[in-house]
């Protein structure tokens, strides 16, 4: 229930316009928000690499509507992209379609994603593009699709609680993706989505052997295992044994500001680790939908913010 009442809010328009002048929430945000600035960002990244932690970072924004504002966004990246490389982080870009101006059209958003995707390019680096809800599913994967003809360092998210993302994950391994597999973070009917958690658990469980079997390899595609979840770490840490991957064959990924000692753990361990960091102004509805991944984080950064 408080899940599904915190994904409805992450969407209220409203509510959005004054959480972000509220001071107490903007301090609660920062537990999974590396700052507004780019600046920020690039300061919490340095400190997780001397920790022996990658990094992607993203700009926050979404179904942005003004075309402005997308190229603005897409400007953003392409100043990013150097600043990472300027100062030696190692750190990749993760960035939502919509943001890009998806909603505005197809073409001008596939614009704006190849001309970052060919900076990052140039410059040694990779783009992960981040799902989003299931109405952007199939534009999303088409523009993905496309991108890799052209593109090898470009990468894409799948979630495991839709019903279909095993046929996606099917038609991708053959492309030789990178594919950052997470569990779902936005709400979704029960006709394409799995309602209940085990159901959801279950389906990732199953994504993970097809992404991390050796015909999958052999096709070149590559796994971000995007989980807080102990038991699907430990799931994953047992196919990669079985079919004989290196550390280098696949990563763990978190986010920010959400089991960091555990993180540190698989590090410490020589796992690849990569924490999604995340900045900007339009922080909102990706602070919702953390809050709507494991509502105890709620009263958790309650407490932790009255203490301060």
């Amino acid at each position: 229930m408080i899940r599904s009442v915190l994904l409805y809010l992450s969407r209220n328009e409203r509510l959005e316009e004054f959480v972000l002048h509220f001071d107490l929430a903007r301090r609660a945000a920062r537990r999974f928000i590396a700052g507004e600035t780019m600046e920020e960002a690039l300061e919490v990244v340095k400190g997780l690499n001397e920790r022996g932690l990658l990094a992607t970072i993203d700009h926050l924004g979404e179904n942005v509507t003004n075309a402005a504002e997308a190229r603005a966004a897409a400007a953003e990246y392409l100043e990013l992209l150097p600043r990472i490389a300027e100062l030696g982080l190692k750190a990749h870009v993760s960035l939502k379609l919509t943001q890009m101006g998806l909603d505005i059209g197809t073409e001008f958003c596939r614009e704006n994603l190849e001309r970052i995707l060919a900076r990052a390019k140039e410059l040694g680096n990779s783009v992960q593009i981040d799902m989003e809800g299931s109405a952007y599913t199939d534009r999303t994967l088409e523009i993905f699709r496309e991108m890799r003809r052209k593109y090898d360092n470009v990468g894409i998210a799948l979630q495991a609680n839709l019903r279909r993302t095993g046929r996606d994950l099917e038609g991708l391994i053959p492309l030789g993706a990178n594919v950052r597999l997470c569990k779902g973070a936005y709400k979704e009917p029960a006709t394409i989505a799995f309602p209940k958690k085990r159901e959801v658990d279950a389906n990732y469980i199953k994504l993970l052997e097809m992404l991390l079997s050796r015909e999958a390899r052999a096709k070149g595609a590559y796994a971000a295992i995007a989980t807080h979840d102990e038991r699907m770490i430990a799931r994953a840490k047992e196919l990669v044994a079985r079919n004989g991957l290196g550390p280098e064959e696949f990563e763990f990924q978190m986010l920010l500001g959400i089991r960091r000692r555990l993180a540190e753990e698989l590090a410490d361990e020589g796992y690849r680790v990569r924490i999604y960091v995340s900045y900007g102004t339009a922080w909102y509805p990706f602070y919702m939908r953390r809050l709507a991944e494991r509502p105890a984080n709620l009263l958790f950064i309650l407490r932790n913010v009255f203490k301060r």
